[in-house]
């Protein structure tokens, strides 16, 4: 074992918007730990997340896709890692519909090498952690009533919930069949600075500064869950050092918002940041045809997270979109960088040429 770190841990997908959140929490909360993320750099993940931690004397960086089995067991090999928090995932719906394969390869299969490489190198030791990170889309629709519990059956409804749960059982069947070191945990929509523009509530602040159509799904009755990101990351950190083996944790902002209200508030806040006359921005909303087969409610549960290791959200929603409009707002930059693409040739190009 690396005798210079207390923990080695591996955050897949750690250039990500949840996992970059998490690699930053993760290496200034532990001076004793060393974080390695790797990452193939997708379109949704780049480095530019971490640029103020790239520096940091515990952190590696590795480009890698995990499904490439060989390019693990060399990680896992070079840095003798002890830990492993895996976020790397194809995650937008509409991306999943319209192409699924790309969701098979990296969600199921990708997860499949993970955990395959983790048990093999492990094999025999012990003070091992394995902490899958999934979503709350595999539990399918809600009703007007209830919430998803860790005991809720899943069905889920896109290609891509039907990726992260088949990944779900793939790591419960290795905590059953191999007695390997699993911790799971559901999580429901994430929101906060370092979000790519293409997910709702960065898509809304940027069309909104832009004056751009703000295109809702249906009616926008749709209702969500969520969950500040750096909430998020808090709750990652109690799951993977104080849950328990082999168990599942719902992870929730306690938030529940029809997309209509979300989108109107977006605006009502844009409007002030902006100066602009009250009411101005909500003209640009825009309705349109609903996504297939898009699911009605989500709603979560987090008690269990609660009672057992005494999390729950540390803001409102309503302080925590206030502090993710100023972000985008004050990292134009940021926006301009990931939109373009060019950040993708320049890390691309960096770590293929190295």
């Amino acid at each position: 074992m690396n005798k210079a770190f207390e923990k080695v841990i591996i955050v897949t997908g750690g250039a990500g918007f949840i996992g970059s959140h998490v690699v930053r929490y993760l290496l200034k909360k532990y001076s004793t730990y060393q974080i390695i993320n790797i990452d193939k750099l997708t379109y949704a993940g780049n480095l530019e997340n971490l640029k103020d931690v790239s520096d940091h004397e515990n952190y590696k960086f590795e480009k890698i896709d995990i499904v490439d089995a060989e390019a693990l067991r060399a990680v896992f090999k070079k840095y003798e890692v002890t830990d492993v928090i895996h976020l790397a995932a194809e995650s937008h719906v509409d991306r999943s519909i319209e192409g699924p394969m790309e969701f098979v390869l990296t969600n199921v299969v990708g997860t499949v090498n993970l955990l395959q490489v983790a048990k093999d190198f492990w094999a025999g030791g012990e003070n091992h952690v394995f902490h899958h990170v999934s979503t709350d889309e595999v539990f399918g629709s809600l009703g007007t009533e209830g919430l998803f519990t860790e005991e809720t059956s899943y069905d889920p409804r896109s290609p891509y919930s039907a990726s992260k749960a088949s990944s779900d059982h793939f790591a419960r069947a290795f905590f059953h069949t191999y007695n390997f070191p699993i911790k799971m945990s559901n999580c429901s929509n994430n929101y906060g600075s370092h979000h790519f523009p293409e997910k709702l509530i960065p898509l809304m602040i940027h069309n909104i500064q832009n004056n751009k159509s703000l295109p809702v799904y249906g009616k926008g009755d749709n209702i969500r869950d969520w969950l500040w990101v750096e909430d998020h990351a808090t709750a990652i950190d109690a799951i993977f050092h104080r849950g328990r083996i082999g168990e599942s944790y719902n992870v929730g902002g306690l938030n529940e918002w029809t997309n209509i209200k979300l989108v109107k508030f977006l605006c009502q806040l844009m409007d002030n940041k902006l100066n602009r006359i009250s009411g101005s921005s909500e003209k640009l909303i825009s309705f349109v045809g609903d996504r297939a087969g898009h699911d009605k409610r989500y709603a979560i549960d987090a008690s269990k997270l609660e009672r057992e290791l005494g999390w729950k959200p540390s803001i409102t929603f309503e302080e925590g979109l206030e502090k993710t409009v100023d972000w985008y707002l004050e990292n134009q930059d940021w926006v301009e960088k990931v939109t373009s693409g060019e950040y993708q040739k320049y890390y691309q190009k960096m770590y293929t040429e190295r």
